[in-house]
């Protein structure tokens, strides 16, 4: 099973580059794209950034409409005030940095400035979890944690280009403030747009349905599709097993959820985050309170600061590879 599962080639990648896309067709800034359709009807809508806008796909917003477009430089919390300032005189405003930034530095302000008024500001992180090498100062691992602990917070990981794009579109007409994880540059597209559509506070079954499913894989983010191929290998080998993908991490659909789960004979929470106050925590939660007991294994992130190096290697080393998920499942279910 694992031989056509090679881990790629070694490479320490540049704040500018993504991680490369293999074995699936990919899409170019699909945030850029969603966005600037949005803008297109929105006229409202702003876009600011802190000087990382180079690493955000935001050049095409900012050559289209340099009127609408904000950068403040390396200053997060002016950041997110500009934003809810934009949000009070009718404005909706998009604001990208990394993830690290947007959650460690400007907290308070996300929380007070925005999420308390319900202001109309969408906060597109990049570098979530382990999507850069450059180490801790910028892994963006506990995010999800910190943005759910927020009343009025949207929080939202997406998996692929279909959904990022989506998003971007959507996101202008939805009420209050949004902490949505950013994929950018060459984004792989795991999900038809032609059939697939996002919607906020849903999930999304993919894979076997009906009862007595050996395995149900709950997941979140780029680990859905490494979620769907491990499901897929268990298939081959006369495991059935299915995938409830959860892009909208709040408001969590419960129901939908726990019909899953009630259809699984085990679960498998999947997540590009510390194993801490994620998804994993959202669906203990909400098994315990409904009395649905289920084994039940975390792949997550550890609860540590994370060194730098290639994304091949601390994706392997951590256990976020199809690879090294499939070994985890295969020996909890001997």
């Amino acid at each position: 099973m694992l031989d056509t599962l090679k881990v790629k080639p070694a490479q320490t990648l540049a704040m500018s580059e993504s991680e490369a896309v293999v074995g699936r067709p990919s899409v170019k800034a699909p945030f850029s794209l969603g966005m600037m359709k949005a803008a297109e009807t929105h006229t409202g809508l702003c876009l600011l950034t802190a000087d990382l806008g180079k690493y955000t796909d935001t050049a095409d917003f900012r050559m289209r409409h340099p009127d609408r477009f904000f950068n403040v430089g390396m200053a997060e919390q002016a950041l997110v005030t500009a934003a809810a300032g934009l949000s009070k005189v009718g404005k909706v405003a998009y604001c990208t940095t990394y993830g690290t930034f947007a959650t460690r530095r400007a907290y308070d302000f996300l929380a007070i400035a925005c999420a308390h008024s319900n202001e109309n500001v969408k906060m597109f992180a990049g570098n979530p979890g382990l999507t850069t090498g450059y180490g801790g100062t910028h892994q963006a691992t506990e995010d999800l944690a910190l943005m759910l602990s927020i009343p009025n917070m949207t929080v939202i990981d997406p998996c692929d280009a279909t959904e990022m794009q989506q998003i971007a579109e959507q996101a202008v007409d939805w009420p209050g403030t949004m902490y949505c994880r950013l994929l950018r540059a060459n984004v792989a597209q795991v999900f038809d747009p032609a059939t697939h559509r996002f919607q906020l506070g849903k999930g999304h079954v993919i894979g076997d349905s009906g009862a007595d499913v050996d395995v149900g894989f709950v997941s979140t983010g780029f680990m859905t599709e490494r979620a769907i191929d491990t499901a897929e290998h268990l298939r081959q080998r006369g495991v059935s097993a299915s995938v409830f993908h959860s892009a909208t991490i709040k408001p969590f659909d419960k129901e939908g959820l726990l019909a899953f789960a009630a259809s699984a004979k085990r679960i498998v929470v999947v997540e590009n985050h510390v194993a801490i106050g994620g998804l994993a925590t959202l669906v203990i939660d909400a098994l315990f309170e409904a009395g649905l007991s289920r084994k039940l294994l975390k792949i997550a992130i550890p609860d540590q600061f994370i060194e730098c190096g290639s994304l091949p290697y601390l994706q392997d080393r951590y256990g976020l590879t199809t690879p090294r998920i499939c070994e985890r499942v295969a020996a909890w279910l001997q």
